[in-house]
C-alpha cells in the first residue's frame, strides 16, 4: 500500500520560510517522480514543483526563485524549502508521486498524500 504523508505545514509570518517534507512508502522511491501542488479555497489545484527521478527540477512561475524542491532517495523524502513567503502562498499543499516521467499534470499522478497547511500571515 503505497502511502504519502506530509509534514512541516504551519503558520508564518510574510517573508519567513517554511520546510515540508514528504516521506513516501509503498513503492520503490527512486522509480518515481516527486511533485508538490497546493490548492487554495475557491481555487484550482496549482502545481508548485517537481523533481525527475534523476534529480532534474521544475517550478511553476508564482514560485520560481522561492522555493526549491529536493529528495532523499536513502529516506523515500521529498522537501519543498520555501523561503519569502507571501500570503498568495497560503494553501493546503501535496505531495504526489508519478510513475517515471515527470509531469507537471496533477492529472497525471498516481498517488496522492493527504496534505498540509500552510498559512501565510501579512
Amino acid at each position: 500500500q503505497v502511502q504519502l504523508v506530509e509534514s512541516g505545514g504551519g503558520l508564518v509570518p510574510a517573508g519567513g520560510s517554511l520546510r515540508l517534507s514528504c516521506a513516501a512508502s509503498g513503492l520503490t522511491f527512486t522509480m518515481y517522480a516527486m511533485g508538490w501542488f497546493r490548492q487554495a479555497p475557491g481555487k484550482e489545484r496549482e502545481f508548485v514543483a517537481a523533481i525527475a527521478r534523476y534529480g532534474g527540477t521544475y517550478y511553476g512561475d508564482s514560485v520560481k526563485g522561492r522555493f526549491s524542491i529536493s529528495r532523499d532517495n536513502a529516506k523515500n523524502t521529498v522537501y519543498l524549502q520555501m523561503n519569502s513567503l507571501k500570503p498568495e502562498d497560503t494553501a493546503v499543499y501535496y505531495c504526489a508521486a508519478r510513475s517515471r516521467v515527470t509531469t507537471l499534470f496533477s492529472s497525471e499522478y498516481d498517488y496522492w498524500g493527504q496534505g498540509t497547511q500552510v498559512t501565510v500571515s501579512s
